[in-house]
């Protein structure tokens, strides 16, 4: 009867995750079959094959859709906050998970608070553009920069917190001081955590299509998902184009995390299991 019971359990676990497969993926094969459709097939939205493959799409949504110097726009904008909230992510965690005091405490609360309070746009705008920051590429990093690095902190201090302080000490009776730490003895031992957190951070970067529209005001600046308007409009709507461009945005953060598939894992493992 307890066998029953644990096949019972275990086929419907197994059709809700066919289900939650099947809403993930078929909107995938809508985009994908409706990128090398022509215009009318595309706009039925169905996982049918097309009649003719109309791989040109590709070709006219590059050639007309700014798509290359979005790109570089996107390349830009992802690297830089990355690489500027990873290493922000990194010392903070350092802190918290080093200092077992009041201030360490409240470091941890605040940036607790930052996961759970929501991002106020006007607001936002309004010191943009009291710093003179309104949109260029540097308002729109910190913003980024600032979104996620409370989850990217915790991430950090999950697995700074198990590197034993011993390893702080001994440098500090070497004479070490506290940059040098961290940078020279810290960050290296922060690999498997480093790629996890960057390849975070660049996918919730690369994807956002929201800030960007908001936050960069000139069509030169654009990043890769505000390309779909030069496709996409009130009067007219060229779904193959809109698809192709779509696929094209996906495929460059698809390959980076595929390459970075088994660190995450890795770093993501390794932090609970230090936590």
């Amino acid at each position: 009867m307890v066998k029953r019971k644990g096949k019972f359990k275990l086929a419907i676990l197994e059709i809700m995750i066919i289900i939650i497969s099947l809403i993930i993926i078929i909107p995938l094969l809508i985009m994908f079959f409706g990128s090398v459709k022509n215009q009318v097939e595309s706009a039925q939205f169905t996982i049918s094959l097309p009649s003719e493959w109309h791989f040109e799409n590709f070709a006219f949504v590059i050639e007309t859709g700014k798509i290359l110097g979005s790109f570089f726009n996107s390349v830009v904008i992802t690297g830089s906050a990355t690489v500027i909230g990873v290493c922000c992510a990194a010392m903070a965690a350092f802190v918290i998970a080093r200092k077992k005091t009041r201030g360490g405490e409240n470091l941890y609360n605040y940036f607790f608070l930052g996961m759970i309070a929501p991002m106020q746009i006007i607001t936002t705008y309004l010191m943009l553009n009291v710093l003179h920051l309104s949109g260029s590429f540097i308002g729109i990093i910190l913003i980024y920069v600032s979104i996620n690095l409370p989850f990217n902190t915790f991430l950090f201090t999950s697995f700074i917190s198990g590197i034993p302080k011993e390893i702080d000490e001994a440098a500090n009776v070497d004479g070490c001081g506290i940059w040098r730490l961290f940078f020279t003895i810290i960050m290296p031992l922060l690999k498997p955590v480093i790629a996890t957190s960057s390849v975070i951070f660049a996918m919730n970067v690369w994807n956002d299509f929201q800030l960007p529209l908001y936050f960069l005001n000139s069509p030169s600046k654009y990043t890769m998902p505000l390309t779909i308007y030069n496709f996409y409009g009130k009067y007219f709507s060229n779904w193959n184009y809109v698809f192709a461009d779509m696929v094209l945005t996906a495929i460059p953060i698809l390959i980076v995390y595929l390459i970075a598939q088994k660190y995450i894992v890795a770093g993501m493992t390794a932090g609970a299991v230090k936590g």
